[in-house]
């Protein structure tokens, strides 16, 4: 089904872990079809090779180096998003980390912390600052799309700081689309199995499972996951994915455990 051409003046849209794996596929998809992009993460060389790799025309692509657990770090990204654009379309809240994988008693404070700070507090920041520019803008609206995993459904072993991140991650994106139906402000959640990325690199090489031992997975292409994101970025505002899981069909997800 082919999809309907973007409206007069590029849509303006911001990606969190833009510098690589799947922010940086997103990125590249987005800026295909046509949309301005704002590029953020903790390290602004990846960010600056990507922009240079779209060589898009000058004041199209933004990067910004921010720490999304940051509150004042998240500001500054938001403020210079609304005085290079004027205006945010599109949230992809895509940045997140994990922790390793030990006992759930061995996992520090900090480390704990460290993922909910990226996974959920980041995601909480950057929605906050996107629903205000939504809102205030004109034409007011916009898109958000939060990057859930398997891990919103089910856990893998030893995953406790991710798994219970992201099934907050959740609630978050059932939250902001119901709060933001009044100011056309949809909200929808991509749960990702196994992409093909150097995060996922030991799935090929064998993890842990349920039952103890060790197998490798299944992986996808990368790209398919930013066909999917572009699918719900240019849906109109009066239509949403609230919920779509793409993941690689081999995986052991169905039967997990």
């Amino acid at each position: 089904m082919s999809q309907p051409p973007l409206e007069q003046g590029a849509p303006v849209a911001l990606i969190t872990g833009a510098g690589s794996g799947i922010g940086r596929a997103v990125a590249i998809a987005l800026h295909g079809a046509g949309f301005k992009l704002a590029l953020a993460g903790r390290k602004a060389q990846p960010l600056v090779e990507l922009a240079a790799q779209l060589g898009s025309d000058e004041g199209k692509v933004l990067t910004v180096p921010c720490d999304v657990g940051a509150p004042q770090s998240v500001r500054e990204l938001f403020g210079r998003i609304e005085e290079q654009f004027g205006r945010l379309d599109l949230l992809f809240n895509n940045a997140g980390t994990s922790a390793p994988a030990v006992a759930m008693e061995e996992i520090s404070y900090e480390r704990w912390m460290a993922v909910v700070n990226t996974n959920l507090t980041g995601a909480f920041l950057c929605t906050q600052q996107a629903i205000g520019i939504m809102k205030r803008q004109r034409p007011r609206g916009g898109r958000i799309i939060n990057n859930g995993s398997i891990s919103a459904h089910t856990p893998r072993p030893l995953s406790a700081p991710y798994t219970a991140t992201k099934h907050a991650l959740t609630g978050l994106t059932k939250s902001t689309a119901l709060d933001g139906r009044e100011f056309d402000i949809a909200c929808g959640q991509i749960d990702i199995g196994n992409a093909a990325t150097d995060m996922t690199q030991a799935m090929a090489e064998g993890v842990l499972q349920a039952n103890g031992s060790r197998m490798a997975e299944p992986r996808m292409d990368v790209e398919q996951i930013a066909k999917a994101v572009l699918y719900m970025a240019r849906l109109p505002l009066d239509a949403n994915v609230l919920f779509m899981t793409i993941m690689a069909s081999k995986m052991p997800f169905v039967g997990r455990g």
